[in-house]
């Protein structure tokens, strides 16, 4: 049945970011659809919360606190799932992100940080974790999450948006090399309603805006970014690689802007 293609029994995912948010989202819908998951973040009661929730659908979880712009706790996370489940079959690069500063206040030490943060530790993770798909499991899945930020002109944000544009074109040249075994996409997300979005959906007026420049008139909920990320996790997307996936609300234009000084 073309449902059972989205299915990820006996299969290990390990999801970034996995302690709030869409990344936790992403972490119950897999194992809602069968999979173990490796949960990684740098707050352990969060993780722990959402370890609970991967246990109440029946699958196990390994909680491993987690700084990834650490190369070397990458190293201890990749060793952690490989030694409780012997095996990784899906990658979720999911944490990242970066507040709003103007282009002129960005200094330098800020910029490289949004560059580390949401595009090198995803690289560097990727690189740590594919060798172990093909070993372990022959064959594997990367799911990138990225931003419109990436491909939309959006004020105040330059920092962010570079690390996010890097992390678009890292995912199309390496699902280009790791083709056929290991699939990489990435889903280019819009406003959701996640706690990033709280300045905006808190106040009236601001939320209003959002809402009327969004074609689909709502914010994105975490579910609707779960739902991509089991699609381009599980057999469902077994012909799709290199790709970036919208999902958005529809939107073509930022759905607010912050404002920055005028020169």
């Amino acid at each position: 049945m073309i449902l059972d293609r989205f299915r990820l029994d006996g299969r290990v995912a390990l999801v970034t970011g996995a302690g709030k948010g869409i990344g936790r989202g992403i972490a119950l819908g897999f194992a809602e659809a069968g999979a173990d998951v490796v949960l990684a973040a740098r707050t352990p009661e969060d993780l722990e919360e959402t370890a609970r929730g991967v246990r109440a659908r029946r699958r196990e979880a390994l909680v491993v606190p987690t700084d990834v712009t650490r190369t070397e706790a990458l190293e201890r996370l990749v060793a952690a799932a490989r030694e409780r489940f012997d095996r990784i079959d899906v990658l979720v690069n999911n944490a990242g992100g970066t507040g709003p500063r103007a282009g002129l206040a960005t200094s330098e030490r800020y910029f490289e940080a949004a560059l580390r943060f949401n595009v090198t530790q995803a690289f560097l993770l990727t690189r740590m974790v594919v060798p172990v798909m093909v070993e372990t499991a022959g064959e594997g899945a990367v799911v990138n999450v990225s931003s419109r930020a990436s491909d939309m002109v959006q004020t105040a944000f330059v920092a962010y948006a570079a690390g996010k544009a890097a992390l678009n074109m890292m995912t199309r040249n390496l699902a280009a090399e790791f083709a056929p075994k290991v699939r990489v996409n990435a889903i280019s997300v819009g406003g959701v309603a996640t706690e990033a979005l709280d300045v905006v959906l808190t106040n009236d007026a601001l939320r209003q805006q959002f809402e009327a420049n969004t074609p689909m008139g709502r914010p994105g909920e975490v579910e609707d970014i779960a739902a991509a990320a089991l699609y381009l996790a599980s057999p469902a997307s077994a012909w799709v690689t290199g790709k970036i996936v919208q999902v958005d609300g529809g939107c073509e234009s930022p759905a607010i802007a912050v404002p920055t000084p005028p020169l």
